[in-house]
């Protein structure tokens, strides 16, 4: 019943940007929070940032300074954009709701940061 789809992946330069979207569907009463993930080959998925139902956020180290996440609460939709991205941001990007008792997982979209 809940959908969440992202879009905006794709081939970037090193210093480059990107925005990633998340659109969420479905019966959403309520969430904690919503995030995004990344997976990048043979590693562990990680937290890339993540804002709440207030409105605030938090991020990885690795990104902090270069990525914002941010949520448009009239289209249901959550964004990353992400700047001076790096050869090593390169991975498969989720994003994730978070409810009461329930995580929600979007399919995901790759991002791969090359020249």
């Amino acid at each position: 019943q809940v959908q969440l789809v992202e879009s905006g992946g794709g081939l970037v330069q090193p210093g480059g940007s990107l925005r990633l979207s998340c659109a969420a569907s479905g019966s959403i009463f309520r969430f904690n929070a919503m995030g995004w993930y990344r997976q990048a080959p043979g590693k562990q998925r990680e937290l890339v940032a993540g804002i709440s139902s207030g409105g605030s956020s938090n991020y990885a180290d690795s990104v902090k300074g270069r990525f914002t996440i941010s949520r448009d609460n009239v289209k249901n939709t959550v964004y990353l954009q992400m700047n001076s991205l790096k050869p090593e941001d390169t991975a498969v990007y989720y994003c994730k709701l978070v409810t009461l008792h329930y995580d929600y997982w979007g399919q995901g979209t790759q991002v791969t940061v090359s020249s």
